[in-house]
């Protein structure tokens, strides 16, 4: 009997899951009716045993984190980076001592002495928990600090004797909040009532940058405006008032005001937001905040397609008025009275000279005192600026390297892989490279004009030791310092450390003298055995092979291998 109502009830089964076929039903639901079907009787056998069709879906420990906030932390609007997905990350503390309780909080309460209770109590509709043994207890907008005061005097009037009480906040309300206006993904979102406004925030994608108001952001509760901020307050003072949301609540960012970008001298070089109430050139420089440095503002007039500017000395610039699209721009406009020199090296005079704007550099080198080690005729002029000019020449080549890996042509796709991982590798060296930093050396030692050379702020003097060393570095097995020998060749001196390396290119040496000078064998042979004598001090730089498919790219990588020699003395490989 049971045989044939299984056989039954499998025949039903294979027809329910063809008629579900047929109909377009899910092939999910056609295993559900046919796994019941199929499940092993009860004793009985009228009745199947009912069991789950799937285990129960565990939830995550870590649930993933929100989508990716497009708030850039680098963007020029004055707080891009303050939603990063952050708030959203942080669970609401546990004490905030003035929550006041809300319908749906839950209290932990513990009784002990003469009576015993622990558990966990929920402030009901009407704003009370129901304490076992004492009755209900108005809690509803009891403060968090005050929660235990008031849960121990209605209970004292029950139990006067021998009862103990504790009561704390065990979780806050869940709550829904709306968050709308201008934020990058309006919704609803779920939270608890001690959560903060940044929080959801940052859940919703933080403001948008291109059309939000940091100062302007709205907390609504039906038609009544709760609460009006500021967030400009968080950002320079670290004020956040604590806003105690509740379901259904709504909070919006209202639109962007009126902004002025500011740059120069200031810490805070971004784009901010005003308003009617702070327009003046003195309110934006309480959020930008000046460096020291700066003596005067410039503000370029947002008056269409021609700009019209107007220069400030800052001290009479604190009460002109600002419009929309403005921008400001802080600058030191202070002739300089001074200029501080540093000299280094073999010397024992004072390392630090103040000297006079327009200070010459005969005028300091007649007041160093020399050690008897020093190489006076090769003194070294290190100067920022011209530093920056080598940074910069550098900057360009490497970029020019960097357009001519990328835009090479392969003619068959064989080509094109090989040339695809010399141009991974090829733009890696070039990455490297843009982190050397050139020594700004200036040649003065054998120029005639020496003595009337203007010094600059910040130039630095170096007065070299005469160690009668002559150092070799770059592709050679055993980069070394050799003691200089009159009779030594170039050969001589690479023959000294070991030789070239595999990696070396033989056709091209450069030496690099004391005084910033240099000299390229590059197509000389004769040079090596025969050339000019080296001189004690004086660098030797084997530069690297270039290999590539392309003569283009050799050529260029060589030329900036080159200069990296030049303006760094490193030769710097692939």
């Amino acid at each position: 009997m049971q045989k044939s109502i299984r056989t039954g009830l499998l025949i039903a089964g294979l027809l329910f899951a063809g008629l579900n076929a047929a109909t377009g039903q899910t092939q999910d639901s056609t295993a559900r009716a046919s796994s019941f079907l199929l499940q092993p009787q009860s004793p009985g056998g009228e009745k199947p045993v009912k069991k789950d069709s799937a285990p129960a879906v565990k939830p995550l420990d870590n649930p993933p984190p929100p989508l990716a906030v497009t708030a850039n932390p680098n963007h020029e609007v004055f707080g891009g980076n303050l939603f990063t997905g952050t708030f959203s990350k942080q669970s609401p503390g546990r004490f905030n001592p003035d929550y006041a309780l809300m319908i749906g909080d839950q209290i932990q309460l513990r009784l002990w002495g003469g009576y015993e209770f622990d558990g966990v109590l929920e402030v009901d509709a009407q704003g009370n928990v129901f304490i076992p043994q004492v009755g209900p207890v108005k809690v509803l907008g009891v403060t968090n600090k005050n929660l235990q005061t008031k849960v121990e005097a209605a209970t004292k009037r029950i139990f006067r004797a021998n009862v103990g009480c504790y009561a704390s906040l065990a979780a806050p309300q869940p709550v829904r909040v709306f968050v709308g206006g201008n934020v990058n993904r309006p919704g609803l979102y779920d939270g608890t009532s001690m959560d903060s406004l940044l929080s959801y925030l940052d859940r919703a994608g933080g403001i948008d940058l291109e059309r939000g108001s940091f100062l302007n952001v709205v907390v609504k509760r039906g038609d009544l405006e709760r609460a009006k901020i500021n967030l400009y307050n968080f950002l320079l003072e670290g004020r956040m008032p604590l806003i105690q949301l509740a379901e259904g609540d709504v909070i919006f960012v209202q639109p962007r005001q009126s902004t002025v970008k500011v740059s120069g001298l200031v810490s805070n070089e971004r784009r901010f937001e005003f308003s009617a109430e702070t327009r003046t050139v003195a309110d934006l420089a309480r959020i930008a905040k000046p460096k020291p440095e700066a003596t005067h503002v410039r503000v370029v007039r947002n008056t269409g397609e021609v700009l019209n500017t107007e220069y400030y000395p800052l001290d009479k610039a604190a009460g002109v008025v600002l419009q929309n699209g403005d921008a400001l721009v802080f600058t030191a406009d202070k002739k300089p009275g001074t200029i501080t020199v540093r000299v280094e090296g073999e010397h024992q005079s004072p390392q630090e000279y103040v000297l006079p704007y327009g200070a010459k550099f005969g005028e300091l080198i007649g007041r160093i005192e020399f050690t008897d080690n020093a190489d006076r005729d090769n003194l070294q002029l290190v100067r920022l600026s011209v530093k920056e000019r080598q940074r910069e020449m550098l900057q360009a080549a490497l970029r020019n390297l960097e357009t001519s890996v990328l835009t090479a042509r392969s003619s068959t796709n064989e080509e094109s892989r090989l040339r695809k991982d010399e141009a991974e590798l090829m733009l890696q060296w070039v990455e490297r490279a843009k982190y050397l930093e050139p020594r700004g050396q200036v040649i003065v030692a054998r120029s005639e004009d020496r003595d009337s050379l203007l010094l600059e702020n910040g130039d630095v003097i170096r007065v070299p030791k005469n160690d009668g060393l002559v150092l070799v570095s770059g592709e050679v097995v055993f980069p070394n310092a050799v003691a200089h020998d009159a009779n030594f060749s170039l050969d001589d001196y690479i023959k000294a450390s070991g030789g070239f390396s595999q990696s070396a290119d033989t056709s091209r040496v450069i030496i690099a003298h004391r005084d910033g000078s240099f000299e390229d064998t590059e197509g000389d042979r004769a040079f090596w055995s025969s050339g000019p004598k080296l001189r004690a001090g004086d660098q030797i730089l084997v530069l690297p092979k270039v290999e590539s498919k392309s003569v283009e790219i050799a050529r260029g990588i060589s030329q900036v291998i080159y200069q990296i020699a030049v303006v760094a003395k490193v030769a710097f490989g692939l």
